[in-house]
């Protein structure tokens, strides 16, 4: 798949923006805070109806304006496929070949897109948060139903966590909603369980061979998915269901002292190994840089396995994190396959032909100039 167009319209620092893009390696150079990572933002938001770095949406609509748009035209195997998410202070809407989605789930997946940028090294040191979100977003690419599912269980876990607040400090739960919640609770934590364990024996049959590539056979990678401490991949839904029952009646008094659910995916953990050591605790920087681009180009081979289709690639302001080997890796795998876009305050020192082929965009001051 590939991004044909792109415009903006009162988006962040760009009153309106108008671009067309090769099908192969775009660049935007420019120093920063200029606007080239807003560009990449848009794209992603395309992709994701969310940004990546903004928890709210009211920060992506230009200053003093009352809403701001992003329209493409992309296309995929079977043809044109126009894209529009619309942003404003009441909300924002999405369409898909001009027809308005009902549900934002209905709208993610029809672009596919790997985000690469500084802050997903975080995906290896970060918090269990971050993995949490990596696996979410990843997903939730490929499979709407997962999203539902996940919507579906936030929505079950704040509403019993009001319960466990509003009985805080007590020795039972005073409301007759509460188990009825949790069994709902239970069965929407079963199915994410499940789409998770699937969703990383994909990823690990892909990366582990990439990691290798990149490491030069020295070191082998291993992702291991931790869920509630003893649930097992191979059990059925119903002893899956079982054992979380258990696992939450055995915490229900901490529950009520803390007034938080304390078991379920909002607290699973992911976690790697090379040479069956924990990066994050012994790794070098060196190793950890190699098991996030390791997974980032892993995702890319797991959306083309699942879509049919390779995904678009963001690299922004990446390239100089990476050493001249680990950069020339990365270029030698999306050459000719990816359509990607880089941003970059220079590409001096970056002797690739990958590179060299591009087509380049000067940003300065919200314009952009080709």
């Amino acid at each position: 798949m590939r991004i044909d167009r792109l415009e903006l319209l009162n988006y962040r620092n760009y009153e309106s923006l108008d671009l067309a893009f090769s099908p192969e390696i775009n660049v935007f150079i420019g120093e920063n805070a200029q606007g080239k990572t807003n560009i990449m933002e848009s794209l992603y938001v395309l992709s994701m109806a969310k940004s990546h770095r903004a928890s709210n949406d009211k920060e992506l609509i230009r200053w003093e304006t009352d809403y701001g748009k992003i329209k493409a035209d992309v296309y995929r195997k079977y043809g044109k496929l126009p894209l529009e998410i619309t942003l404003s202070k009441k909300g924002k809407s999405a369409k898909v070949n001009h027809l308005e989605q009902r549900r934002l789930s209905d709208y993610i997946g029809q672009l596919n897109v790997v985000m690469f940028a500084p802050e997903d090294l975080n995906l290896v040191k970060g918090s269990p948060q971050v993995r949490r979100r990596f696996i979410d977003m990843e997903i939730g690419q490929i499979s709407p139903l997962y999203l539902h599912d996940l919507l579906t269980y936030q929505k079950l876990l704040k509403q019993r966590n009001h319960i466990l607040k509003q009985n805080y400090g007590k020795k039972i739960v005073d409301d007759v909603m509460f188990d009825v919640y949790t069994e709902q609770f239970i069965e929407a934590a079963v199915k994410i369980i499940r789409k998770r364990y699937q969703f990383m024996d994909l990823l690990q049959k892909w990366a582990e061979p990439i990691h290798q590539g990149i490491s030069r056979g020295l070191e082998q990678l291993q992702i291991r998915y931790q869920p509630i401490s003893g649930l097992q991949p191979e059990w059925t839904s119903k002893e899956m269901a079982s054992f979380l029952e258990q696992k939450l009646a055995e915490v229900r008094k901490r529950e009520l002292e803390r007034g938080l659910t304390l078991v379920g995916p909002h607290r699973d953990e992911l976690q790697f190994f090379v040479n069956g050591y924990d990066v994050q605790t012994y790794g070098s920087q060196g190793q950890q840089r190699t098991t996030a681009l390791s997974l980032k180009l892993a995702e890319i081979e797991l959306i083309k396995q699942e879509v049919g289709e390779a995904p678009v690639l963001l690299l922004d302001d990446v390239l100089s994190e990476l050493d001249d080997y680990r950069q020339s890796h990365l270029l030698n795998t999306i050459k000719g396959s990816v359509q990607t876009f880089v941003t970059t305050t220079s590409v001096e020192g970056i002797q690739h032909e990958t590179i060299q082929s591009a087509r380049l965009f000067e940003v300065s001051q919200g314009t952009v100039k080709e």
